[in-house]
């Protein structure tokens, strides 16, 4: 665990290509979780978790596009 990466709401949105807001909609929708806090009290989520929400959003995204084509 000591080697993870954490990452800020805000970094999680610049790495992704989304918002901060697509970012607290994630957490909302149970996609992602957030795992602590930095030292101003920021959320922090694991790296490899916002992967995995970006990956699952993103490919729901696809699939309501084609059955819409």
């Amino acid at each position: 665990m000591k080697d993870e990466i954490w990452l800020t709401a805000r970094e999680a949105a610049d790495l992704t290509g989304v918002s901060v807001v697509t970012v607290y909609s994630w957490v909302r929708r149970g996609h992602l979780k957030v795992e602590g806090l930095d030292h101003r009290g920021q959320k922090l989520f694991r790296h490899l978790d916002v992967a995995k929400a970006e990956k699952a959003t993103r490919a729901k995204a696809k699939r309501v596009l084609v059955r819409a084509a």
